[in-house]
Parts: C-alpha cells; structure tokens; sequence
C-alpha cells in the first residue's frame, strides 16, 4: 500500500472545476461583484445535472424531489449571493416569512404594507400621553423593554388587545369597513 501524498496543490475532487467558485468572503471590489454576477448568469446555461452536483456539493445531499431548474437555479444563485455579500438580517429573513405566510393564507394577491426601516421612531398619543416607540433590527423598544410585535405594546398602553400596526397608524381600515362602520 503506498503511502498517501500530502502536496497541497493536489486537487481533493473530481478534477471538474468548482460550479460555484468564490464562496469567500464579502467583495473587496467592483470587479468582484461583476464576477459573482457572471458566474450566476453562467448558471442558467449549465445542465441540470451539473446544476444538482453543485446542490449536493453545497448541501451534501441531493435536491429537494420536484424541485424545478428555475428554483434551482436560483436557489444557487442565492447561496452564491450570500457567499460573497452575506446573508439577510435576521430581521429581513422574518419579514419575508411573515409575508410568504401571508401569500399562502391569502391567495394571489396581498398587500405586503409598510415596512419599518430599523431606527424609526412611532410617536402615538393617548389619552394625553405621547408613547415613543423605537423600530430596531429585532423588533420593537418601548420604555426600555423589547417587544417582538407593536400589538403587544399596543395591548400594553390600552389594556385591550388593538392591531398594533392600526394602533399606531401605519395601516388604514379598508373602505368596505369604514362604510360598514359609517352606517351603523
């Protein structure tokens, strides 16, 4: 048996050229955002099987059985995305879940309404009380506590249970609602 060989400019794969190369660190330069930007195009024009390889190889295992070639596609252009510039906040990946669960709950269409920039600030008044709210990357600070959702500090300054984003203006009642209401 022949001893092995430890020379590190030995490939350690199949010799084939990596499908997803660059999966460092952030981009130092414009001439490697351009890089990543080509290597997802180049995405497009490979086959599917060498499309699942580079799944296998990211993932050490196979692909998700119907999983399309588009989703493919752009579920390795993701990672590719998040190698070189990082991943979304924690605060952004919550978002989208939230709005995904909505599409699903809702059908087609939905309304994804205002999104709140870290750092805002909501300013309510009740009942001759100015309440200040501070929008972090997490959720919500009120009065020095963290709160994942403005209808718990909705629920905190009325004692009854409000939509919070309602509460705090950020979304209107719907005209069929508002009728409703007129005509009582």
């Amino acid at each position: 048996m022949k001893p092995p060989i430890h020379d590190p400019s030995a490939r350690q794969h199949s010799g084939a050229p990596s499908l997803l190369p660059g999966r460092g660190g952030p981009p130092t330069s414009y001439a490697d955002v351009a890089e990543v930007e080509r290597q997802i195009a180049e995405l497009v024009d490979r086959p599917t099987p060498e499309l699942r390889l580079a799944w296998r190889q990211l993932h050490h295992t196979g692909p998700p059985h119907g999983l399309s070639r588009d989703l493919l596609i752009r579920a390795l252009a993701n990672q590719q995305q998040e190698g070189s510039h990082g991943r979304a906040s924690g605060a952004l990946r919550r978002r989208l879940q939230t709005l995904a669960g909505e599409f699903d709950r809702d059908g087609a269409s939905f309304d994804p309404g205002l999104v709140l920039k870290t750092g805002t600030t909501l300013v309510r008044q009740w009942r001759g009380q100015a309440h200040t709210i501070l929008v972090r990357e997490d959720g919500f600070e009120y009065q020095g506590q963290r709160y994942r959702s403005l209808t718990m500090i909705a629920d905190r300054i009325t004692g009854a249970h409000w939509s919070g984003p309602r509460f705090f203006g950020l979304i209107k009642r719907s005209r069929t609602s508002v009728g409703a209401a007129a005509g009582r």
